[in-house]
């Protein structure tokens, strides 16, 4: 062999020895930990009772990047959307301390929700371009035949590339005002995903959808778009999908299940579905989901899964430590707070006449405020039926000029609104148990859009718009979201596979009614004729 021979034959082993040892450099596990959020609805601030809030939110995540990264790992902060509407602080200022916040504490990444457009395109952009340091991502939602959002994102750690797609529920098309979105279509997220999912995986190691789409068990969805169970069933390749628009608390005892590539440690099991791993962390901050994951040998694999409570209380004990709030986040959010505040005693409307909520009244019989209540609970939703149990009404509202606080002194549970689709068997199975709630409790039913006869404790008779109920037709029924998940003895709508929890607030909505009529006649509100006993 001749020098130069040996010469190119000692250079090609050089250079394969580097790329085998690239190859295993490669190949050395990272750990990365996925922190997720979901269906926030306005609550920057903690409630009465001291819960949850994005103080305490700061304080627990950044607590866990620092522990991750002195372990070497690297931390990826994702929301899955629903950041606006739901807290009446919030909403007066159009949700800028909620995203000014997320943006404080360093969220990666945020999914686009349905809420999102409950605000003015002009708002819409406000909060994304202005209040959001993170990327708005959606990849099924157009505005003129072009993507109105950024699709993806992909983040690099280390050697590690991680790509990031937003889909939103084509339910939106159906939730959003025409009239302030003529342009804007919601494309079925799963075909989406088929297009971009494969393109991601050329780019990238691990593959997350953020969807705001919905956790359904076994894709049990009813009358609700697809969920995050058929996107995973439906298309190849995803790793794991951070979810929301269900507000599920995502988290299932692991014994005696088997799943490849987990590894379970202390915490809960996710769902598993084609080799996607579906997370979801509940809803409103409550809870701040906690994916500890590591990629070696081409795989992603998830150690350990939790739910970490913020500052919860259940039956008046603390359901973890205490979570100190972060100085810097209430000095950013304080003065937001009190803005808001004052704002609650401005007038929204004029009363004629009183509308009544005394306990001893609306516990005893139907009221105009209960008429008044279930009429604007339908009015928002473009149900047939509104329904609330009496107990939720807590005031009258005055005669007079009546402010955002009166309103709360109405509705102070921050109640969501359910809409529910039923047959008219199912209905009438429904209106037999509220119809025949005792006179004095607070089970009572209060009601619009329905008239009840009852004899002799039996359902004889119910139209609803006027018409008798047909067995085997549609009707959509709104209920705020304590009577849904059968509060007060009532059958828990909220398991229907139709149940669909629309985000509004109780107050917010009766707020808002209110407002656009700005004078409120009690006459207008005459309950006589709704439920009749013989």
């Amino acid at each position: 062999m001749t020098v130069r021979n040996t010469a190119l034959v000692v250079a090609l082993a050089a250079l394969a020895l580097a790329a085998q040892a690239q190859g295993f450099a490669k190949q050395a596990p990272v750990r990365l930990t996925i922190l997720h959020t979901n269906d926030h609805h306005g609550h920057f601030w903690r409630n009465e009772a001291g819960e949850y809030g994005l103080a305490a939110r700061k304080t627990l995540i950044d607590g866990i990047r620092a522990e991750v990264k002195a372990q070497g790992g690297h931390v990826l902060l994702l929301d899955a959307g629903d950041v606006n509407t739901g807290i009446p602080e919030s909403d007066q200022l159009e949700g800028e301390p909620d995203f000014r916040g997320m943006s404080l504490l360093g969220y990666d990444a945020m999914a686009v929700g349905n809420h999102e457009f409950d605000k003015s395109p002009a708002t819409l952009e406000q909060q994304r371009t202005n209040w959001s340091t993170f990327p708005w991502l959606s990849a099924n939602i157009y505005k003129g035949g072009a993507r109105a959002f950024e699709p993806y994102r992909v983040f690099h750690f280390g050697t590690l590339r991680v790509a990031v797609m937003g889909l939103t529920t084509d339910d939106t098309a159906k939730l959003v005002d025409r009239k302030k979105f003529p342009d804007v279509s919601f494309r079925s997220p799963i075909e989406e995903a088929r297009r971009v999912v494969p393109e991601l995986r050329k780019q990238a190691d691990v593959v997350i959808a953020a969807t705001h789409m919905g956790h359904y068990t076994d894709g049990r969805r009813g009358v609700n778009g697809p969920g995050d169970v058929e996107l995973a069933r439906s298309v190849q390749g995803i790793d794991v999908i951070v979810g929301g628009h269900s507000h599920t608390a995502l988290c299932m005892k692991h014994e005696n299940v088997r799943v490849e590539n987990y590894e379970p440690g202390a915490g809960c099991l996710p769902d598993h579905q084609n080799g996607a791993w579906i997370l979801q962390s509940g809803d409103l901050g409550r809870f701040v989901g906690r994916a500890d994951g590591e990629y070696r040998d081409g795989k992603f694999r998830l150690m350990q899964y939790s739910l970490l409570p913020v500052n919860l209380r259940k039956s008046g004990a603390a359901e973890g430590p205490r979570i100190a709030e972060d100085p810097a986040m209430l000095a950013l959010l304080e003065p937001f707070q009190q803005r808001a505040a004052a704002g609650l005693s401005m007038a929204v409307a004029t009363t004629e006449g009183l509308f009544e909520g005394a306990r001893p009244l609306v516990r005893a019989r139907q009221t105009n405020l209960g008429m008044l209540i279930t009429a604007a609970m339908v009015d928002k939703t473009k149900a047939d039926i509104g329904l609330i149990s009496s107990g939720g009404v807590r005031d009258s509202l005055p005669v007079g000029l009546v402010s955002y606080r009166d309103i709360l002194k109405v509705q102070p549970f921050g109640n969501h609104i359910y809409v529910v689709a039923l047959t008219g068997a199912e209905l009438m199975d429904y209106l037999q148990f509220a119809a025949t709630r005792t006179p004095g409790s607070g089970a009572l039913p209060q009601m619009y859009g329905v008239r009840l006869l009852v004899e002799q404790g039996r359902l004889r008779q119910v139209e609803v718009g006027g018409k008798p109920v047909e067995p085997a037709a549609t009707y959509r029924l709104a209920v705020n979201s304590f009577v849904a998940k059968g509060g007060d003895g009532y059958p828990d709508l909220s398991i229907h596979p139709s149940a669909v929890n629309t985000g509004y607030v109780d107050a917010e909505v009766l707020r808002e009614y209110a407002a656009s009529r700005k004078v409120l006649r009690a006459g207008a509100f005459d309950p006589s004729g709704v439920l009749v006993r013989k």
